[in-house]
């Protein structure tokens, strides 16, 4: 794989994306996806998942009138009834916020008021998620991630998540019969759901005749 390689699947310059050409390479030397389905699979996730490697922090920065439609069970809009929702204009654009409510008392966070939702937000290349996952992954890496996630911001910890992260789902053994399937539940064991499916498999698809080109 070549930083234009990546340039093709970005769409993005070659010098704007090759700082992230070593850690991608050296994650997945370190989680043995090391054939060309694996390849082709994670980083067609991968690039999906942070937006052609621009977006390695979740952005929560929503109008009034897309939060209902996101967190249905959070958010309202008038004239719509509260029946014990908030009311979506105090939360636009206001992304810390937003974070705590809506992640707060799950995936291992506190509270609203612990700011665990905004502290364990989306970050990395596959937008790892809630205080239990951080910790997870930074025991599993010996990075601590817990009390610095802003590390995740940063090419070689972000790479190296998203490598552990895809063992954890067994992303190696879905990528293995390379079928549009089983591509599909790789996109569900990361995202939770098929979402952005049409996107992702062109990339998965470009990916695939790049390193095969390159065999």
């Amino acid at each position: 794989m070549t930083a234009d390689d990546l340039a093709t699947l970005t769409g993005r310059p070659s010098n704007e994306v090759a700082p992230w050409l070593g850690p991608i390479e050296a994650a997945m030397t370190e989680f043995q996806i090391n054939t060309p389905a694996r390849e082709a699979a994670f980083l067609a996730q991968t690039v999906h998942e942070s937006d052609g490697l621009r977006a390695v922090a979740e952005n929560l920065s929503y109008s009034a009138g897309r939060l209902p439609v996101v967190w249905p069970r959070h958010f309202y809009l008038a004239p719509d009834e509260p029946d014990g929702r908030l009311d979506a204009s105090l939360f636009e654009h206001h992304p810390e916020a937003l974070a705590n409510v809506v992640y707060a008392n799950r995936m291992g966070n506190g509270p609203e008021s612990s700011g665990d939702g905004w502290r364990y937000r989306g970050r990395g290349l596959i937008q790892l998620t809630g205080r239990t996952l951080y910790t997870e992954a930074g025991a599993a890496l010996q990075l601590d991630l817990v009390n610095d996630p802003d590390a995740l911001l940063q090419p070689v910890a972000a790479a190296r998540v998203a490598g552990w992260y895809w063992q954890r789902v067994n992303g190696n053994a879905l990528a293995d019969p390379a079928t549009a399937q089983s591509f599909e539940q790789l996109t569900v064991a990361i995202n939770g759901a098929v979402l952005g499916q049409a996107h992702r498999e062109q990339l998965w698809k470009q990916a695939q005749t790049l390193l095969s080109a390159e065999a």
